[in-house]
């Protein structure tokens, strides 16, 4: 029973196992980038991975090098202080440190960009993998923008906590629209912003390596700090890259019969779950008697972070099963009944915080090692193994 407990919870019911089992892989990327340079780069890098290597292990891999950045920037740069000139209590960060980011992200990159190539070397490509690598990749997206914030942190040459806030906002709602988008038309429309951010997101870091944070510290005219213009690309690429692209081809697979034509509740049905979220997050945060995204911003990336990936997650199953999308995913409670006590209870607002991260953290590794332990039952097969074809 404890064992039970512990990581054999059935999330998935038989309508989603069904599901997976008629489930088949459909993609366009149509990025230059990607096309040109990374897809032929990656062809070469995979030759060198020996075929008994399961894509997962490269996925789960690649995945622990963001981990491992985010941990990194946690013990040398808590609060964001680090880049600021005025704090001389928080030690600048040493370079090393952005040096070992830079390769950390092209490594995860990289083992992100050759895991479906190893797949389909070793013929184990299924659906399992592609729920794995993008479960992984939702975290991911909280992971690597928080770690560039250290970069200009908080100083009157980058945004406040509150904009950063926003910020992780819009590179969410960006990664949560490309499965939207999939969920209507059953077809993943890979981004272009992907390629060009973890690209910009490992120069970035190395050019930090070696003219440190003070090499930021410079405006554009009209007052424009280096931070606010990252902050700026960030929103003018969702606006023009990605959102417009996002609705014509929801559009077009409606014009053309090609999607799953669902009715206009049902396609929207995916967006409550995210909108309520933000209304919920946004509120406490806005709100707080105690301010406490100034007191601990990166707890509250976290926390933020985790649920949003827990959300997501749960999309994804839904659209590679091809049913329906839940409305209102559990860890929504949490953070609601938390917003609504620390109001009540104002002196703790920082200690419910605290408390929703590890119930989120907790909470979501269950989810997840549940759910990948439950297809390895069902489609027989191991998670960081490839099963001998000679058998």
């Amino acid at each position: 029973m404890y064992h039970k407990l512990k990581f054999e919870v059935e999330y998935l019911t038989d309508e989603h196992l069904t599901g997976f089992e008629s489930y088949k892989y459909s993609s366009l990327d149509t990025s230059p980038l990607s096309v040109y340079v990374m897809h032929p780069f990656w062809n070469k890098v995979v030759q060198y991975c020996p075929k008994w290597v399961a894509p997962n292990v490269l996925t789960f891999s690649g995945f622990l090098f963001t981990v491992l950045n985010f941990m990194l920037f946690a013990i040398y740069d808590y609060y964001f202080y680090a880049s600021s000139d005025d704090k001389p209590e928080y030690p600048p960060i040493s370079r090393w440190v952005f040096a070992m980011a830079a390769f950390n992200i092209f490594m995860a990159y990289t083992l992100d960009g050759i895991d479906g190539k190893q797949a389909r070397r070793t013929q184990t490509s299924g659906p399992l993998g592609e729920l794995f690598d993008h479960g992984l990749d939702s975290w991911t997206a909280m992971l690597i923008t928080v770690c560039m914030y250290s970069v200009f942190g908080r100083t009157d040459h980058s945004v406040s906590p509150l904009r950063m806030y926003f910020i992780l906002w819009n590179v969410f709602i960006n990664f949560y629209l490309s499965h939207w988008e999939k969920y209507n038309t059953g077809v993943l429309f890979l981004p272009w912003g992907y390629d060009a951010s973890m690209l910009a997101t490992v120069i970035v870091f190395t050019l930090t390596s070696i003219g440190g944070h003070e090499a930021w510290k410079f405006e554009l005219p009209g007052g424009i700090s280096a931070g606010m213009m990252f902050e700026m690309l960030f929103y003018v690429s969702a606006l023009v890259s990605n959102l417009p692209v996002v609705i014509w081809n929801i559009y077009k697979s409606y014009r053309d019969k090609t999607g799953k034509m669902r009715t206009f509740p049902e396609a929207i049905r995916p967006l409550v779950p995210l909108v309520l979220f933000f209304i919920i997050s946004t509120f406490w945060i806005m709100h707080s008697p105690n301010n406490i995204l100034e007191k601990d911003p990166r707890i509250i990336y976290f926390a933020i972070g985790t649920i949003f990936s827990n959300i997501c997650c749960r999309l994804i199953v839904s659209q590679m099963s091809n049913t329906r999308c839940e409305i209102l995913p559990w860890l929504l409670l949490p953070i609601a009944v938390a917003a609504v006590f620390s109001f009540i209870l104002p002196s703790i607002d920082l200690e419910i915080m605290y408390l929703v991260s590890v119930v989120a953290l907790v909470a979501h590794i269950h989810y997840g090692t549940c759910v990948v332990r439950q297809m390895c039952r069902h489609f027989r097969i191991q998670t960081f193994s490839i099963k001998d074809h000679s058998e």
